[in-house]
């Protein structure tokens, strides 16, 4: 897990400015952006989203709908993408097609690239099933899946060079490939994402996923963050 990357590419400059604004419009006699030279600072206009938007649980989260963020998310596998690629409200996805980029699968097999580059296993260690039945996947367990992902990949290499279509080969390939993906959000959307995904029985790969989206909604909206961690995070409180 220690590849996997979360990084930021654009987002809302003064986030919770944003959301204020979109709060006292929907009150305001006035224009808002008429006073834009009376506005609150980041700073304030955090603590004002908190004292009047969310404090108490009142519920009222369209105004958090207006700052956007885009990220680049990487070396996740494949199902911890899936799980999150089905929550698309408010959420825009573009995922790495192994129809385009299967040269790394090609790289593995030349022994170019290394098998955990291209693939993931957990690491060894206690584990629970679906029924609380516990388990341990061992080293030896491991090498030999690391061995049937290398195995594959031979497998994969020997069909392109066969003349398989690329589409029709990745179906060799093990199910946890990493991929890399961009995603898109607001703030609310983002809350929302982690309620789903950010509790104890969410999959291993997405609570990890989620402390480190939490680190980049934390550099950029910080207020509302620290009232999500306080209030919500965890918890599985889905948002209206």
């Amino acid at each position: 897990m220690e590849r996997f990357r979360i990084d930021t590419i654009v987002a809302t400059p003064n986030p919770q400015q944003v959301i204020w604004a979109a709060m006292h419009q929907d009150y305001s006699e006035g224009y808002v952006i008429d006073e834009a030279d009376m506005w609150p600072d980041e700073e304030k206009a955090g603590d004002l989203i908190i004292k009047y938007l969310l404090a108490g649980n009142r519920g009222h989260y369209g105004p958090l709908e207006h700052p956007q963020i885009t990220l680049n998310v990487g070396f996740f596998p494949h199902s911890m993408m899936q799980q999150l690629r089905t929550h698309r409200v408010g959420i825009s996805f573009d995922v790495q097609s192994f129809r385009y980029t299967g040269q790394r699968v090609i790289d593995v097999a030349k022994n170019a690239k290394n098998v955990e580059e291209v693939f993931y296993l957990r690491p060894v260690g206690q584990y629970d099933n679906r029924q609380g039945k516990k388990y341990q996947y061992t080293a030896e367990q491991r090498a030999e899946d690391l061995q049937w992902c290398l195995d594959a990949c031979k497998r994969y290499q020997q069909r392109i060079e066969e003349g398989l279509s690329e589409e029709h080969a990745r179906g060799l390939i093990p199910f946890d490939a990493r991929q890399n993906f961009v995603v898109s959000c607001n703030t609310r959307s983002l809350m929302h994402l982690l309620d789903l995904r950010w509790k104890k029985d969410a999959q291993l790969e997405a609570q990890k996923f989620c402390e480190l989206l939490y680190v980049r909604f934390e550099e950029w909206c910080p207020a509302v963050a620290h009232w999500y961690e306080e209030n919500r995070a965890k918890k599985a409180r889905l948002s209206p």
